[in-house]
Order: C-alpha cells, then sequence, then structure tokens
C-alpha cells in the first residue's frame, strides 16, 4: 500500500509519462492528417504510438513494477486502454462533429478526458503489485 507521498510522486511521474505520451500521440495524429489521413483513423494510430510508450514507462518508471510482465497484465493494460481511446474518439467526435470545435483544441480536450481515464485505471487496475 502506498503512502501518500508515494501516491503524490507516482502521480508525478504519471503526468511526466504522460507528456511524453502526448507528444508521441500529437506528432503522430498531426503527421497523419496532414497527409491526408482522416482524423478517427490518425487518431486511432497516434494513440497506439502513444500507448506503446505509455506501458513501457509507466511499468519501469512511474509504477516501479519489479515482478516480471504478465500476460494478464497487459490484458488490463490494453482493456484499460481501449477504454480510453474509446473517450478520446467519442470527445474527440463530439467536439468536431457536433459542437464545430478547432481541431486542436479536441484534440486537446479529448487527451485530458483520455488520460484521467488511463490513470484510474492504470493505478486501480493494471499496475497492481
Amino acid at each position: 500500500m502506498l503512502n501518500g507521498k508515494e501516491k503524490i510522486s507516482s502521480l508525478f511521474r504519471f503526468c511526466t509519462v504522460g507528456v511524453g505520451n502526448t507528444l508521441v500521440d500529437f506528432g503522430v495524429f498531426f503527421l497523419l492528417t496532414s497527409i491526408g489521413v482522416p482524423y478517427l483513423l490518425a487518431q486511432g494510430g497516434s494513440y497506439t504510438a502513444g500507448m506503446i510508450n505509455s506501458y513501457i514507462w509507466n511499468r519501469v518508471w512511474t509504477f516501479q513494477m519489479k515482478q516480471k510482465a504478465t500476460i494478464q497484465e497487459f490484458f488490463r493494460f490494453m482493456i484499460s486502454n481501449l477504454f480510453s481511446l474509446g473517450v478520446t474518439f467519442f470527445v474527440l467526435y463530439v467536439c468536431q462533429q457536433i459542437l464545430g470545435w478547432p481541431l486542436l483544441i479536441s484534440k486537446m480536450i479529448a487527451t485530458v478526458g483520455g488520460m484521467m481515464m488511463n490513470f484510474i485505471g492504470s493505478r486501480l487496475w493494471v499496475f497492481q503489485e
């Protein structure tokens, strides 16, 4: 069980990794959309790139897992991230198609929603000792 200081430290590390994931995600997303890939398809590709980065860094650094990775852990990670991806798809679609907001603003809002879901899933379900 983590104490308050350890929880804050893991949240800080998660946010730091999240910044890296966001840079990977945004870079791939805007690269794909700039060459004409539809934004929802680009979101799937960019999210996948960020997700791979996320698994490696969160497992090793954020949650400092000592035991060997298991297929169950990776499966939980994939399920948690698929849920987060669904959140980003939904928010991105609503911001773009219903609200008509600019793509950058839509992407930023979708990313924050996905990050919140991802931390909760990672902390409580995926990377547990």
